[in-house]
């Protein structure tokens, strides 16, 4: 499988990574000027693979996409040692989007955070995993990550030196807890580009094939509850359509979520995390959005 953001990306990464300083700049701005930054907003970080910089069996992993191990490790440890609920997709429309579920006073000391994973990188299981597997040894706390999959790209039993991951891979990371597994369309194919029968196939058979790999796992069909549109793009049509077979849709634009004005479930923005970015950098933009006492995260004005 071919880095599937690579086409847009590869040639413009300074432009990429610039964005990403502009948010960054702008929160900091306005808490240099003590200016009450009340507004209810969540960061949802966007990746793609993690790769070994210092194995050089990474170098096939040539993307500015993926993410060095090393650094994905410090943001999240970072994240749990400063008191963060790692939502999952469910979460966030339970408890932000529709508020059909009422804010625990446990959750309520919490700072909401998403952290997703795009296009089932094989990376994901070999050096993402062992490290949520460590930092729940350490600080006895789980870190759920969100990981919108391609079923149609998925490894094969018995395929060999695959970048992918495989269905067995997935029900691993599921019943263990770290995974929230959601759609990202059956081929990664660029839905404003298909037919209607073409868009169709690509959102009912994606969330078929993944329940079908999870279905002993996921009593309550959760996943592939929710989308992620492939290479960010979307027009009426495709949203709608999206719509009609998933509860909520993400983006990949640089935005923030604010949640207190937001109308469009399919419409989620996400911030495009590549190689560039350090895990200070994560860290500073993701402390910013929350007060020190944590005490009005989910009130505020638009």
């Amino acid at each position: 499988m071919t880095d599937s953001h690579d086409h847009n990306f590869a040639s413009s990464a300074k432009p990429k990574n610039f964005s990403l300083s502009l948010i960054l700049g702008f929160v900091i701005f306005f808490s240099i000027i003590n200016f009450q930054y009340s507004a209810p907003v969540i960061p949802i970080f966007g990746f793609h693979g993690i790769i070994n910089i210092k194995n050089n069996a990474s170098a096939f992993y040539s993307g500015e996409m993926h993410y060095p191990k090393e650094e994905v490790e410090v943001f999240l440890e970072k994240l749990i040692i400063n008191n963060y609920w790692f939502l999952t997709t469910q979460d966030l429309y339970d408890f932000f989007l529709t508020k059909s579920k009422k804010i625990s006073a446990e959750q309520y000391k919490q700072k909401p955070i998403m952290i997703s994973f795009d296009d089932g990188y094989k990376t994901v299981h070999t050096n993402l995993l062992p490290i949520l597997h460590k930092l729940e040894k350490k600080y006895g706390k789980k870190v759920k990550v969100v990981l919108f999959i391609n079923p149609g790209n998925l490894s094969r039993p018995g395929s060999l030196n695959s970048t992918n991951l495989s269905c067995k891979e997935l029900r691993e990371g599921l019943k263990k807890g770290f995974y929230d597994i959601q759609s990202h369309g059956l081929n990664h194919k660029d839905l404003t580009k298909l037919n209607r029968r073409e868009l169709v196939k690509e959102l009912v058979q994606a969330r078929t094939d993944l329940r079908i790999c999870t279905q002993d796992l996921d009593p309550d069909q959760q996943v592939a509850s929710h989308f992620a549109y492939p290479y960010g793009a979307y027009n009426q049509e495709v949203e709608d359509f999206v719509s009609k077979y998933y509860l909520s849709s993400y983006l990949y634009n640089n935005g923030i979520l604010n949640y207190g004005c937001f109308k469009n479930h399919y419409q989620i923005p996400r911030l495009m995390i590549n190689r560039h970015n350090t895990a200070k950098e994560l860290i500073d933009i993701a402390e910013t959005f929350y007060p020190i006492d944590n005490k009005n995260f989910h009130q505020g004005k638009c």
